[in-house]
């Protein structure tokens, strides 16, 4: 069974060598500058420049469709042998809509209520960008499920940052 990581930049190093990944995946500011692990080799880490916002704010990348097409078109190239790490600055908004949208695309059969439920359970902070979310939701022809049940789960518990969590993806 695939496994999807999420951390925060600050605990990127170690969940990686924790979980023995091979692919990682960062949403984070462009300007930001990320330490690839040396075990990641290039062709395995996708760098998405995109800030945490959900409207448009001046001098700051609104997530857009081109962001989740560049997301899925690597995530649906990950072969799954080895777990996944997707990564954001503090692992509760980006990555986590990022763990969300991988879930629904790899699993196009499971209702994204009860992933979402599971991304809850799993991460008592976790809130996805909902224009990350809502973007997917477009691509995949989901008509609106995904931003439901995203909002269904409703705003995760305050936090600076997340706890490193695995979002289960039973069949």
């Amino acid at each position: 069974m695939p496994e999807i990581h999420v951390s925060s930049l600050a605990r990127l190093h170690e969940t990686v060598t924790r979980t023995q990944a091979k692919h990682v995946v960062t949403l984070i500011n462009a300007a930001t500058v990320v330490e690839r692990p040396a075990s990641i080799s290039p062709d395995r880490h996708l760098f998405i420049g995109v800030s945490d916002i959900t409207s448009p704010l001046e001098g700051h990348i609104m997530p857009s469709e081109a962001h989740v097409h560049r997301l899925l078109d690597f995530v649906r190239q990950w072969d799954r042998m080895h777990p996944i790490v997707i990564h954001c600055w503090a692992g509760i908004s980006r990555s986590t809509a990022a763990a969300f949208i991988t879930a629904c695309a790899l699993f196009p059969h499971q209702e994204e209520m009860r992933i979402a439920r599971r991304l809850r359970e799993a991460s008592a902070s976790a809130t996805p960008n909902l224009a990350l979310v809502g973007a997917a939701d477009q691509i995949l022809k989901r008509q609106g499920r995904m931003v439901t049940a995203i909002q269904s789960i409703g705003r995760g518990a305050d936090a600076f940052e997340g706890t490193p969590f695995h979002l289960p993806l039973a069949d």
